[in-house]
């Protein structure tokens, strides 16, 4: 199977979609930050901006935020989505354009799975970041129906991205040990709305029938289902069940 090219991704940011029309994650990765740290003046690195939504997001809470992206198209929908919020910079996150130790946070989301090789990539992670600086990793979990999905479009060369992995959360804390970080917390997503609905919508799209983004039928049971999902989300089995997963992981030695 081929590699995820530029080529790609420059052909996917160039649809014409405006950036509220693209799935962003939730304000997951976000609420999962705040969570942990207060992004009040942090200098906070988003790899792989794409619209840098997040990163925006978090200037909006007090961080200083920059966003890197390859694709000029992805910078332009940046710009669109962002403003002036986010310093976004066009470059290669395999050899990041700032000095060692410049960051108190980097993250990626729907990054890392689309490199056969991801240990150049998170050694760069590592090496802007400050000592006791926080990585977050978000990427698909492993044991999916989205995998299955994704791995039958790609055996048909149907994938739009061209290649992309999946990770159990051991095999990334695993990864993330082998270049030098101390993995923390993990959390758990499933998709809102579900990987069928988008799908569909995506079908309807392309036949010129436009559907929600995030349809609500029926509110009560929407909530329970909300309910019910969170609750598996943050239960042991979360990051064995969840289509996505997110890793914090720490460079080790003291601010």
């Amino acid at each position: 199977m081929r590699d995820s090219a530029r080529s790609d991704w420059e052909s996917f940011w160039k649809r014409g979609r405006k950036p509220s029309e693209i799935y962003d994650n939730a304000g997951r990765v976000v609420d999962e930050i705040a969570a942990r740290m207060d992004p009040e003046g942090l200098l906070v690195l988003e790899v792989g901006a794409a619209t840098a939504r997040d990163s925006a997001d978090l200037a909006a809470r007090g961080a200083v935020a920059v966003g890197l992206d390859y694709s000029p198209a992805a910078i332009a929908l940046a710009r669109e989505a962002a403003g002036d919020a986010v310093l976004l910079v066009r470059g290669d996150a395999l050899a990041l354009p700032f000095r060692d130790g410049s960051f108190d946070l980097v993250f990626h989301q729907g990054v890392l799975e689309h490199f056969r090789n991801p240990a150049p990539l998170l050694r760069e992670n590592i090496r802007v970041l400050k000592a006791g600086g926080q990585l977050l990793v978000d990427v698909p979990q492993t044991f999916h129906v989205y995998t299955l999905f994704k791995k039958m479009l790609m055996a048909a060369g149907a994938w739009f991205a061209g290649w992309e992995t999946q990770f159990t959360r051991r095999g990334l804390e695993r990864l993330l040990l082998s270049t030098g970080f101390e993995p923390g917390q993990a959390y758990a997503r499933f998709f809102s709305p579900s990987l069928a609905y988008r799908i569909f919508r995506e079908v309807l799209l392309r036949a010129g029938v436009r559907l929600p983004l995030h349809p609500v039928l029926l509110p009560q049971l929407h909530r329970l289902r909300s309910r019910i999902r969170g609750s598996v989300e943050r239960s042991a089995l979360g990051t064995s069940l969840g289509a996505v997963i997110g890793v914090f992981a720490r460079k080790p030695g003291r601010p």
